[in-house]
């Protein structure tokens, strides 16, 4: 079954219009999704929706609210609210282009795939592709979708291009408030170079297919055991050891490096400052007497 697109339309730079279709590029993992039992009965918890004092009420008598005082709600119906969505667009007109380094990774959410939407569509949509990997820019621009308005960005992606819905600058929490007491004294040198090293030691591509949810793993295994029949005990893992001090974070980078199977490159800083290794000294032999001669063989 052919995926769906997510929108049609057309994207709009000046006086060029490109047909393009949307597809979402994620989807949902197979996570497990618990649901509460009522175990003596072994049965589904169902919820009502009551109100304190009144009990369980009837959806008609339900409406929207929002809390602009505590315990004081300004009531709206549907209608109002369906009167201010905003009319999906056909259209993303593309407004700004930035560098491609100039959006804050904390500002993206959530990627799509743009495809040309057909074979006519195909040329304008290369010539936009390229042009953005070659000035590597990354357009910007407003969609209005499913009745609200989402800050979009377009960038080049292999054939095609991928559009990433962008946060609002009030959806984001300012880092200053979170990073302000961390002190921005500059490292140690010697740790500094070893924390490189062992950077350089664990550099490789990046390939997600090596990574595992290893707690849905656990918790289908858990799950398989459990519908077996096969009782389950949970076992303690020790807390991982802090260390207290720098001597301890020189001793656990060293170690770190100095793993079985991991070797240092030559250029690496701790390679550098290395001394070269010095030949054991030679053990003086004992005198044992003058050696014994070899038996003859017999003719």
């Amino acid at each position: 079954m052919a995926a769906r697109a997510y929108w049609k339309g057309q994207i709009r730079l000046a006086l060029v219009s490109i047909p393009v279709e949307i597809f979402s590029a994620t989807k949902s993992g197979a996570s497990i999704a618990f649901n509460q039992i009522h175990e003596p009965t072994g049965k589904r918890i169902k919820y009502e929706k009551v109100v304190p004092g009144v009990g369980a009420v009837p959806a008609e008598e339900i409406v929207k609210g929002f809390e602009v005082a505590k315990g004081n709600y300004v009531l709206l119906e549907d209608d109002e609210i369906e009167a201010v969505k905003l009319e999906s667009k056909k259209t993303l007109e593309l407004t700004q282009f930035v560098d491609h380094n100039e959006i804050d990774v904390l500002y993206f959410e959530k990627p799509y795939y743009v495809v040309p939407a057909d074979d006519l569509a195909e040329e304008a949509f290369v010539v936009l592709r390229e042009a953005l990997r070659q000035t590597k820019k990354v357009a910007i621009g407003q969609l209005a979708l499913r009745g609200r308005e989402f800050i979009v960005s377009l960038k080049p992606c292999g054939r095609g291009i991928v559009l990433e819905t962008l946060r609002y600058a009030d959806e984001v929490h300012k880092a200053q408030g979170y990073f302000r007491e961390i002190s921005d004294a500059k490292p140690d040198s010697e740790l500094l170079d070893l924390a490189e090293a062992l950077i350089s030691k664990k550099t490789a591509p990046f390939d997600p297919a090596q990574f595992h949810d290893r707690y849905q793993d656990a918790l289908r295994d858990l799950i398989d055991r459990k519908s077996k029949g096969k009782t389950v005990q949970a076992e303690d893992e020790p807390a991982p050891s802090r260390g207290s001090n720098v001597v301890d974070l020189m001793a656990a980078l060293k170690r770190s490096i100095e793993k079985p199977g991991g070797k240092e490159g030559a250029g690496s800083p701790a390679a550098a400052k290395k001394p070269p290794a010095k030949a054991a000294p030679k053990k003086p032999t004992a005198n044992k007497g003058p050696a014994k001669e070899p038996a003859r063989k017999r003719a």
